[in-house]
């Protein structure tokens, strides 16, 4: 650890630093992870247009195949799926026989957006901790579709919109791709999704159509609508143009009882793109780590619980915000 972020000494390289550094090996486009500002990229291929759209178009990145090796001072490394978004990855260092995986974000969730999570066997496994509480266990991400889809038909039915609140980058693409096995329907998206979707389109993701809101003409009518939308847009004048409307808002954080009521929401989804609680430990017991790192989320409850079932246990401290808007 260092005041710039994680660094691996005998590779002379950081890994999704916080602060500007020489050499940045970037595990997928989040803006806790990749940050602007670093002399040099070093990310997986599948995630190349993200990563540009998060740092900057001109800025010195280059990528590798998932599997594919690459030897940087005395250290082999290699990208590997993650399954957190598009082209999310895990980082495997090898160096004299041991084996380190930081895992950024990640998920075990089948998701059509993005590559599916593969194990990869380790020594040392620095893991994600953002849903490290055993409350956390996800349903099935297509029945969880089909409810906001019967949500979106009942509020059509009267001429209600409606508003689902959900994180930009990954959830926004998820929703509308979870979406099209059900329908072909039209929905409306924030400006600030519309890169972000036209970089999974050209991905090869199946989507539903979209539009951008700003497009339509102003006075049109959203009645019967479905509209995405990133939280901070939430009480802003932004939502006057949508009329009567139902508002919803998909994350892990909707697990918990009272959220969606104390932030006012009249639905609540469960949807992550992260581990829950099931997957965290079967994902630690599959890399055969001898020893883990748990970083951000509940990283001190999971450690500790690890270290009772005999696993080397600890928490690492980081700056990873796990599920927060981005």
């Amino acid at each position: 650890m260092t005041p710039q972020g994680l660094f691996c000494e005998p590779g002379g390289f950081h890994i999704d630093p916080w602060q500007p550094v020489e050499r940045a090996l970037i595990t997928h486009a989040h803006g806790d992870h990749a940050r602007s500002g670093h002399q040099r990229y070093l990310g997986a291929r599948a995630g190349e247009s993200l990563l540009r759209r998060r740092v900057g178009a001109t800025s010195a990145i280059d990528t590798l195949d998932y599997g594919e090796p690459l030897k940087i001072g005395d250290v082999t490394v290699s990208f590997h799926p993650a399954g957190h978004v598009l082209g999310s990855a895990q980082l495997r260092l090898e160096h004299r026989g041991e084996v380190w995986v930081v895992s950024g974000d990640y998920k075990r969730a089948a998701d059509p957006t993005c590559a599916p999570f593969e194990v990869v066997r380790c020594h040392t496994f620095i893991t994600e901790a953002t849903f490290g509480l055993p409350i956390f266990r996800w349903d099935d991400a297509r029945l969880v579709a089909e409810d906001i889809l019967r949500w979106w038909d009942a509020n059509r039915a009267v001429g209600r919109s409606v508003v689902l609140f959900c994180y930009a980058l990954g959830k926004a693409q998820r929703i509308l791709a979870e979406l099209a096995r059900l329908t072909d329907r039209p929905a409306f998206i924030h400006g600030s999704m519309h890169g972000l979707v036209d970089a999974y389109r050209e991905a090869g993701v199946k989507m539903i159509p979209t539009q951008l809101v700003s497009e339509v003409e102003k006075g049109t009518s959203f009645a019967g609508a479905l509209v995405l939308a990133p939280p901070s847009a939430g009480g802003s004048t932004w939502m006057r143009r949508f009329g009567e409307m139902e508002t919803g808002f998909a994350s892990g954080w909707m697990r918990v009882r009272g959220n969606r009521r104390r932030r006012g929401f009249d639905r609540g989804f469960v949807l992550s793109d992260h581990a829950d609680w099931p997957d965290l430990l079967r994902t630690v017991e599959d890399t055969g780590a001898q020893r883990v790192l748990t970083t951000h989320g509940s990283a001190e409850p999971l450690a500790r619980y690890l270290r009772e079932k005999g696993v080397d246990a600890s928490p690492l401290a980081t700056p990873f915000e796990g599920e927060a808007e981005d």
